[in-house]
C-alpha cells in the first residue's frame, strides 16, 4: 500500500488546494490513490491534463485515479469517459471532508463516479482549511475564489464559480499563525483578487484588507499580493503602496492586451490609457515598483496594428515580467465563436515577438540593479528574491527563510549575483 500521489496543473490556487486535499486524504487514511488537479484555462491545458492522466495510469496500474480541478468542473464527462479515470470530483467537492471520507476503505455505500455540482451555487471559500503553503520562506494564503466577470476568452468562472471572499478576521488570524511559525513573507492569492470584499458586509476593498493585515500583524516582515485587475484598485491599496514598506513593490497585472478595440472584444473593463495611468501613478507613489503582466497574443480579429499596440504597451507601462499566452480557442467561450480567428502560425510568431520584448525588459531591469542594496528573502541556501521578486544568486550559502541584506555585484542570465 502506498500514500496518495498528487499532480497539480495550472495556477497557484490549484497548488494551494492540492495541499488542502493532501491533508483531507491523509485524515481518512486513503492509500493507493492518484489525484490529478486539472487546469482549464486553455484547450491546451485540458489536453495536457488528459495526457498526464494517461501517463499516471501507466505508472500506477493498480491505483485509483481521481480527477478534479477546473477542467473536471467544466467538462466532467470528458474525464469520466476516459478508461484511466475512476472518479471525477468538482472544485467544491474536492475541498469537502465528506468527499474524501466517501473514498475511504471503511465507507459503506455507493460512491458516484462523477461528483460535480453547480459551482455557481457555491457561496463560501474553503480558504480556512490550511495555513498557507509554499517554501519555508514564503506562504500563500487564499483570500478569494471565483470571478463575477465574463471575459470572452475565459472559461474559469465556470470552473471556479462566482466571486466569494474569506472574511478579514479569518485572514488576519491565519497570517498571525504563519508568522508565529516563522514565515517572513505572505502572499495573498485568489482568482480575481481585487474583487475581494464585494460579497462581505459593508463591502470592504482589497486595500482595506491589506491595511488591516499590516496594522494587526506588525511582526509580518513582508506582504505580497498576486495578480490584480488594475481598474479595480481602490484608494486604500494605493495608500498602502505609497506608505507601507512591508507591502512589496511588485504587482502582477491582468492587462491581456494593448489595443482598445481588442480589449472591448475581450469584454475587459479597462482601456489602454487606464493601464498606463495606473502604472505611472503606482510608480510615482513607489519609485522602485516593478510590474508583471498577462498578455494574450493572437486574439480573434487581432491585426498587426492591434498587436503592435500590445508590443508598445510593454514600454508604455514599463512592464518587466511578462506572462505571454498564445490565444487558444476554448469551446464554451464567446471568443471561440468570433469570426476571423487568427492563423496559428501568426499567433505563435506574435507570442515569440512579445516574449523577446519581455526578455529585453528583464535584462534592462537586471542591469539597473547592479550596485544597489536589497533585502533578499532566501528560498534556498544559494537563491533568494528581492522585494521586486527578482532572483539573486549567492556564492556563499545563506540561511533558508531568512531576509538578508545584499549588494548586487553583477548578473548571470536572468539572475542577479550577490
Amino acid at each position: 500500500m502506498s500514500a496518495p500521489k498528487f499532480t497539480t496543473l495550472g495556477c497557484r490556487l490549484n497548488a494551494y488546494e492540492t495541499e488542502a486535499m493532501k491533508e483531507l486524504s491523509q485524515a481518512v487514511g486513503l492509500e493507493d490513490l492518484v489525484v490529478v488537479n486539472t487546469c482549464a484555462v486553455t484547450a491546451e491545458a485540458v489536453r495536457k491534463s488528459r495526457q498526464e492522466i494517461r501517463r499516471l495510469r501507466r505508472e500506477n496500474p493498480e491505483a485509483r485515479i481521481v480527477v478534479t480541478g477546473c477542467a473536471a468542473q467544466t467538462e466532467p464527462e470528458t474525464f469520466a469517459q476516459m478508461a484511466e479515470v475512476d472518479t471525477v470530483i468538482g472544485n467544491t467537492e474536492k475541498m469537502q471532508p465528506e468527499t474524501w471520507h466517501g473514498m475511504a476503505a471503511d465507507f459503506v455505500g455507493e460512491t458516484e463516479k462523477v461528483q460535480v455540482d453547480d459551482i455557481m451555487s457555491v457561496t463560501e471559500t474553503a480558504g480556512h482549511l490550511i495555513d498557507g503553503f509554499g517554501t519555508r520562506s514564503r506562504a500563500y494564503v487564499q483570500v478569494q475564489n471565483g470571478c463575477d466577470h465574463r471575459c470572452t476568452f475565459c472559461i474559469i468562472p465556470y470552473g471556479r464559480g462566482n466571486s466569494r471572499s474569506v472574511p478579514a478576521g479569518v485572514v488576519v488570524d491565519q497570517i498571525k499563525r504563519l508568522v508565529d511559525k516563522g514565515y517572513n513573507e505572505v502572499v495573498l492569492t485568489g482568482v480575481d483578487l481585487t474583487s475581494w470584499g464585494a460579497d462581505l458586509p459593508a463591502t470592504p476593498k482589497l486595500g482595506d484588507l491589506v491595511m488591516r493585515i499590516l496594522k494587526l500583524v506588525p511582526d509580518l516582515p513582508r506582504l505580497r499580493i498576486s495578480s490584480i485587475d488594475s481598474i479595480e484598485v481602490d484608494e486604500n491599496l494605493m495608500q498602502a503602496i505609497a506608505t507601507e514598506p512591508r507591502l512589496m513593490p511588485h504587482l502582477h497585472l491582468s492587462l491581456q492586451h494593448g489595443d482598445d478595440l481588442i480589449l472591448k472584444r475581450m469584454a475587459r473593463r479597462h482601456l489602454r490609457d487606464d493601464a498606463i495611468r495606473f502604472c505611472e501613478e503606482a510608480r510615482r507613489l513607489r519609485p522602485d515598483m516593478t510590474f508583471g503582466a498577462d498578455i494574450i497574443a493572437g486574439f480573434p480579429t487581432e491585426t498587426e496594428a492591434h498587436f503592435e499596440n500590445s508590443l508598445k504597451l510593454v514600454q508604455d507601462c514599463a512592464l518587466t515580467w511578462l506572462h505571454v499566452f498564445p490565444y487558444s480557442k476554448r469551446d464554451g467561450t464567446p471568443a471561440a465563436k468570433i469570426p476571423n480567428q487568427v492563423n496559428g502560425k501568426v499567433i505563435k510568431d506574435r507570442a515569440a515577438r512579445l516574449r523577446a520584448v519581455g526578455e529585453v525588459q528583464v535584462q534592462s531591469h537586471l542591469a539597473s540593479q547592479i550596485g544597489k542594496t536589497h533585502q533578499v528573502l532566501m528560498e534556498n541556501p544559494h537563491m533568494g528574491r528581492t522585494e521586486q521578486f527578482t532572483e539573486v544568486n549567492f556564492a556563499a550559502p545563506q540561511k533558508e527563510g531568512q531576509i538578508v541584506t545584499a549588494t548586487i555585484l553583477g548578473l548571470d542570465g536572468t539572475q542577479l549575483m550577490a
